[in-house]
């Protein structure tokens, strides 16, 4: 059975708590909460606070997102980071997301990868002691020092952190990226939104173009998750898109439940 989530992203007007009444509502299993909502995290809110919000509503704080171009490592990044793992511990959550850079800078070959392997190196003891998971996400985008889900699984292992790392599978990234293995063992979250504008140039989408998951779909989420699945993927699947005309839906509810129910049916039709 696919167990579903949401990032904040998918109802980002809504406050910490409303959106935690929406997970619930929607059968969720948990949430991923966000820092560049262009507010205060949580909306001013003591992390003590949402963890208990959470917890009474039997909702996991799937992940606290993020450190941004966190492969641009410096001794301030990892200040940045421990301040973020700080308050993923007193929310509760489980991971702290980890986004590339996306400046069209750091991408020699040699340096980008020499790069990101000292980052995860450093950032891997202080996960361990604040007994967190790193999720990593590549972005698909051309521009990405961190294009490929093989360049950071190598990485990963390279530095013994297999378990303490995962991946984020975004199939609009992945889809961007060209596709490719899917890691599912390496695997710690799959974010799902559609694109259907059908104009679009694969080279031209950008966060703005990512609806909600339907028949209309261009980046074949149904055949991402089936595939996941079949390689043993068990974990959520979490709703993040990022268009204008999904955060002004009156209804938010109402458009994520018949996603989900489309992805559900459709799943079971691949699976049939």
């Amino acid at each position: 059975m696919t167990v579903f989530a949401l990032n904040h992203m998918a109802a980002p007007r809504l406050d910490a708590v409303a959106f935690l009444d929406l997970a619930q509502r929607l059968g969720c299993i948990g949430v991923e909460f966000r820092n560049d909502l262009g507010r205060p995290l949580f909306d001013g809110r003591p992390p003590e606070a949402i963890r208990d919000a959470a917890a009474a509503r039997g909702l996991r704080i799937l992940a606290l997102a993020e450190v941004k171009m966190f492969n641009d490592w410096s001794p301030a990044k990892a200040d940045e980071a421990l301040a973020l793992m700080k308050i993923a511990v007193a929310c509760g959550a489980e991971a702290v997301s980890l986004i590339p850079r996306n400046d069209n800078r750091g991408m020699e070959e040699g340096f980008r990868r020499a790069v990101l392997r000292r980052a995860l190196a450093d950032l891997k003891p202080m996960l361990e002691d604040h007994g967190l998971v790193g999720m990593v996400e590549p972005l698909g985008f051309e521009i990405c020092a961190l294009r490929h889900k093989a360049e950071a699984v190598e990485a990963i292992e390279a530095v013994g952190g297999t378990g303490r790392f995962r991946l984020v599978h975004d199939t609009f990234h992945h889809h961007l990226a060209g596709g490719g293995p899917i890691f599912a063992a390496h695997t710690g979250i799959v974010h799902v939104s559609g694109v259907t504008d059908p104009t679009l140039a694969v080279a031209d989408m950008r966060d703005g173009h990512r609806v909600l998951v339907d028949a209309d779909d261009r980046l074949g989420n149904l055949a991402q998750i089936a595939a996941l699945r079949a390689a043993g993927y068990r974990g959520p699947v979490s709703f993040e898109p990022f268009a204008e005309s999904v955060h002004a839906l009156a209804d938010p509810a109402a458009a994520l439940e018949a996603s989900m129910e489309f992805i559900r049916a459709g799943l079971a039709a691949e699976a049939a």
